[in-house]
């Protein structure tokens, strides 16, 4: 699981929902018209802070993939939990909500590596809101794990997609990688 400081969803929360860039004119003439997503699931933090940075660079909108059931606040409990679900290929309930999903061309996605794949929740939001025909640009941070079957777990969970070059980011590094996130933007030409 990643590093860092935690940033649990409370229980009596409301559902998250896509907040929409204050620039989205500007991000949508900067990205030749294509209406962008950035949507992440962040246990400690460190891919909320990429996420961030992505979506202060790009524009679009951007939305966090929150359990209905939040995570336990103490990493064992968490871990015991996660592990569990990931054994099961469980789909647990996500509070997220986006109404007009199909407005969006690309969806930058976001998630640690939990045990050398996606959290449990990815896999609802993915099959929630079906990324067929949208260009999917993911990104992945670690402990020390690295990216393992993170890309390829998600591209089989949605074989339709189109995807670009991956972004992995150690979770120590996460918080101050304005540079790399920027290179990799440019690289996909963003």
């Amino acid at each position: 699981m990643g590093c860092g400081s935690f940033n649990a969803a409370k229980a009596d929360a409301p559902a998250p929902k896509v907040k929409q860039s204050t620039s989205e004119g500007a991000s949508q003439n900067m990205n030749n018209g294509k209406k962008i997503l950035v949507a992440y699931f962040s246990w400690s933090g460190n891919t909320k802070a990429v996420a961030e940075e992505i979506h202060k660079q790009v524009g679009g909108d951007i939305v966090e993939i929150v359990p209905a059931t939040p995570y336990s606040e103490t990493y064992s409990v968490t871990v015991a939990k996660a592990k569990a679900e990931q054994a099961a290929n469980a789909r647990p309930a996500i509070s997220t909500k986006i109404d007009d999903f199909d407005k969006y061309d690309v969806v930058f996605l976001g998630y640690p590596n939990w045990w050398g794949s996606f959290p449990i929740p990815v896999a609802t939001f993915v099959e929630t809101y079906k990324l067929d025909g949208k260009t999917v640009a993911p990104f992945f941070t670690h402990g020390s794990g690295g990216e393992q079957r993170c890309l390829s777990d998600l591209q089989k969970l949605t074989p339709n997609a189109k995807f670009t070059q991956d972004l992995v980011l150690s979770g120590s590094s996460s918080k101050n990688a304005q540079g790399q996130i920027k290179s990799w933007l440019d690289s996909l030409q963003f």
